[in-house]
């Protein structure tokens, strides 16, 4: 097929009313496949595999009844080279099963829907045994298990201006999404890192989510209004009595919790340059808000005022009712190739903000920019950079500081945690992609001692190498 040809049969991006995250593709970037929940991937490799890739026509009997199922296999090696807590190299990989139901064509039930999605996890994760850093370096990462991720209902309203979801949800399939960051692997351009360290077991994100109810109002093809309400900690609180890590607490995805203080989100988004005659590229502006319910500790002073690092100090902080923080972001397309407007490049930059006297993390920003189509004859393939920062909380290091001047010993004191990273997916096929991928880790933790030096030095910045395939039916 000629290139005049190929692009004649292309549907133009923007014709896509559910990009990742629910709300019309604004990035021309948008990768082809991606590990983010958020991510709306339609491509599988299924008609490449000629008569054996509907064996007795069993899903085509399943479509036309209403029922539709993925499976999506990523698996990736990454190497830390330099840095970290030590060098070396792991495998990971991950099982999706998804399963929905259309009960319109199953029941006559207008507007009602059913899905679910199952997670094989294997493998050893790179920033938990090498880097040891907070913004985690691929956003599968996880302990190995199998588990239920989500699990809901929903139904639609008023030709579809209003849905109502139910059920066990995880947030980060809609909210705060930026659909040209879901072409990178670290986690935090999918969640953002603040919001993962700061909610108790890190939110009803990947690989926890939680009983919830979601609402969305789309006036418009260019609006849409969201809120949602969760369980505030999928794992359920830390005790003395249990695990420290909240996917042992919940080490299936069945605890299916509701006692716990709420977790509430909002968000606004509003989609501009819909239209082929637009005289601006289409982009996406995103506001956004969370407060969580339930009660959290100072970092630094205990109730009566005294520093927590003092050696008299009680060494339980000071109580505080709720948490919260705020987010906004811009996702814009910068550049439409004139020959192939599906072609270009897109921008993504968010910032968001939580109290610093109760948060390990009060600041966050990450901007990336991602390119689809730069080498010729690879019209299909995205290469992007993208960076993030993630800074610790004058409440943390009023901490450490106190801790150095009042016990004498000499110790570190944490400032922020940045990472980059540059990746290129290369589809291979409809379905099918190799992705390499770079990142550099700038003071892993915050720049905590390394727990395997004697001396006590800090955990030198890590330079981390990786390749991802990605196969889905």
């Amino acid at each position: 097929m000629s290139e005049a040809a190929r692009i004649a049969t292309e549907t133009p991006f923007l014709r896509n009313l559910r990009g990742a995250g629910g709300d019309p593709q604004t990035s021309v970037a948008q990768p082809d496949t991606s590990a983010r929940p958020s991510a709306n991937i339609t491509t599988s490799i299924q008609d490449l595999l000629g008569p054996y890739g509907d064996p007795g026509g069993v899903r085509s009997f399943l479509l036309d009844k209403g029922i539709s199922y993925s499976l999506t296999y990523i698996g990736e090696s990454f190497g830390n080279v330099s840095g970290g807590s030590r060098r070396g190299g792991i495998y990971e990989g991950r099982l999706d099963v998804q399963f929905d139901a259309d009960l319109d064509k199953m029941l006559g039930w207008q507007g009602a829907s059913v899905h679910t999605n199952l997670y094989q996890i294997h493998g050893t994760g790179i920033s938990r045994y090498f880097v040891n850093n907070f913004i985690t370096v691929s956003a599968i990462e996880a302990l190995p298990s199998l588990r239920v991720y989500e699990l809901w209902f929903e139904q639609r309203l008023f030709d579809n201006q209003l849905s109502i979801r139910f059920g066990q949800l995880a947030s980060d399939t809609e909210f705060a999404v930026s659909q040209t960051g879901t072409l990178f692997i670290n986690s935090t351009f999918g969640w953002p890192n603040i919001m993962a360290v700061i909610i108790p077991s890190g939110g009803p994100i990947y690989p926890l989510a939680t009983p919830g109810v979601r609402a969305k109002y789309v006036p418009n093809k260019n609006l849409s209004l969201q809120v949602g309400v969760f369980n505030g900690d999928p794992a359920g609180a830390l005790r003395i009595d249990n695990d420290p890590d909240p996917q042992r607490r919940n080490r299936t995805g069945t605890n299916f919790r509701t006692n716990d203080p709420a977790l509430v989100i909002a968000e606004a988004a509003y989609a501009y340059g819909l239209e082929a005659d637009d005289n601006i590229e289409p982009g996406t502006v995103t506001l956004g808000g969370w407060y969580h319910f339930g009660r959290f500790n100072s970092l630094s002073y205990d109730q009566s005022g005294r520093s927590l690092a003092d050696p008299v100090s009680t060494g339980i902080g000071r109580r505080f009712r709720g948490d919260s923080g705020i987010y906004g972001m811009i996702d814009q397309t910068i550049y439409r190739e004139p020959d192939d407007p599906n072609d270009g490049a897109s921008v993504f930059v968010r910032l968001s903000s939580s109290p610093s006297d109760r948060n390990l993390l009060d600041f966050y920003f990450d901007a990336g920019i991602g390119y689809k189509g730069l080498l010729p004859g690879r019209s299909d393939d995205t290469v992007g950079v993208a960076f993030a920062l993630s800074q610790i909380s004058d409440s943390a290091g009023q901490f450490d500081t106190d801790a150095i001047f009042l016990t004498g010993v000499p110790g570190t004191r944490r400032s922020s945690e940045a990472v980059l990273e540059a990746t290129y997916q290369a589809v291979l096929a409809p379905g099918l992609t190799l992705q390499p991928d770079f990142q550099y880790v700038f003071r892993p933790s915050g720049g905590i001692a390394n727990p395997r030096d004697p001396n006590g030095g800090r955990i030198k910045n890590a330079a981390v190498f990786g390749l991802r395939a990605t196969i889905r039916y």
